[in-house]
Protein backbone atom coordinates (compact mmCIF):
# COMPACT_ATOMS: atom_id res chain seq x y z
CA UNK A 1 0.00 0.00 0.00
CA UNK A 2 1.59 3.25 -1.09
CA UNK A 3 0.56 5.77 1.53
CA UNK A 4 3.59 8.01 1.01
CA UNK A 5 1.74 10.57 -1.15
CA UNK A 6 -0.84 12.89 0.36
CA UNK A 7 -4.06 12.37 -1.58
CA UNK A 8 -7.75 12.26 -0.76
CA UNK A 9 -7.78 8.51 -1.39
CA UNK A 10 -4.79 7.87 0.88
CA UNK A 11 -6.26 10.12 3.55
CA UNK A 12 -9.46 8.09 3.50
CA UNK A 13 -7.48 4.84 3.66
CA UNK A 14 -5.42 6.06 6.63
CA UNK A 15 -8.48 7.21 8.54
CA UNK A 16 -10.41 3.99 7.90
CA UNK A 17 -7.43 1.93 8.98
CA UNK A 18 -7.00 4.03 12.12
CA UNK A 19 -10.68 3.59 12.97
CA UNK A 20 -10.31 -0.18 12.59
CA UNK A 21 -7.15 -0.35 14.71
CA UNK A 22 -8.52 1.93 17.42
CA UNK A 23 -11.89 0.12 17.46
CA UNK A 24 -13.73 3.40 17.95
CA UNK A 25 -17.52 3.22 18.00
CA UNK A 26 -18.01 6.81 16.78
CA UNK A 27 -16.53 6.69 13.29
CA UNK A 28 -17.66 10.27 12.69
CA UNK A 29 -14.27 11.37 13.97
CA UNK A 30 -12.73 9.63 10.94
CA UNK A 31 -14.58 11.48 8.17
CA UNK A 32 -11.96 12.47 5.57
CA UNK A 33 -13.86 15.70 4.87
CA UNK A 34 -12.91 16.88 8.37
CA UNK A 35 -9.16 16.72 7.70
CA UNK A 36 -6.87 18.93 5.67
CA UNK A 37 -4.35 17.28 3.35
CA UNK A 38 -1.76 19.68 4.78
CA UNK A 39 -1.95 17.57 7.97
CA UNK A 40 -1.45 14.30 6.09
CA UNK A 41 2.06 13.74 7.47
CA UNK A 42 0.74 14.08 11.04
CA UNK A 43 -1.97 11.52 10.34
CA UNK A 44 0.48 9.18 8.67
CA UNK A 45 2.77 9.42 11.71
CA UNK A 46 -0.11 8.52 14.05
CA UNK A 47 -1.10 5.67 11.75
CA UNK A 48 2.43 4.25 11.76
CA UNK A 49 2.58 4.32 15.55
CA UNK A 50 -0.80 2.61 15.93
CA UNK A 51 0.04 -0.09 13.38
CA UNK A 52 3.48 -0.75 14.88
CA UNK A 53 2.15 -0.81 18.43
CA UNK A 54 -0.60 -3.30 17.64
CA UNK A 55 -2.83 -3.60 20.68
CA UNK A 56 -3.49 -0.39 22.58
CA UNK A 57 -4.72 0.13 26.11
CA UNK A 58 -7.85 2.19 26.70
CA UNK A 59 -5.70 5.14 27.78
CA UNK A 60 -3.52 4.89 24.68
CA UNK A 61 -6.59 4.70 22.46
CA UNK A 62 -8.03 7.80 24.10
CA UNK A 63 -4.72 9.62 23.64
CA UNK A 64 -4.74 8.84 19.91
CA UNK A 65 -8.37 9.95 19.60
CA UNK A 66 -7.46 13.20 21.38
CA UNK A 67 -4.58 13.74 18.93
CA UNK A 68 -6.90 13.16 15.99
CA UNK A 69 -9.33 15.69 17.41
CA UNK A 70 -6.52 18.28 17.50
CA UNK A 71 -5.57 17.56 13.87
CA UNK A 72 -9.16 17.89 12.57
CA UNK A 73 -10.28 21.07 10.85
CA UNK A 74 -11.82 23.44 13.33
Amino acid sequence: MGLDQASAENLSTLLNDLADHLKVANRGLFDPEDYDLNKYSDLRFLHQIVVEKGRLSALETQAFVDELAMIRKK
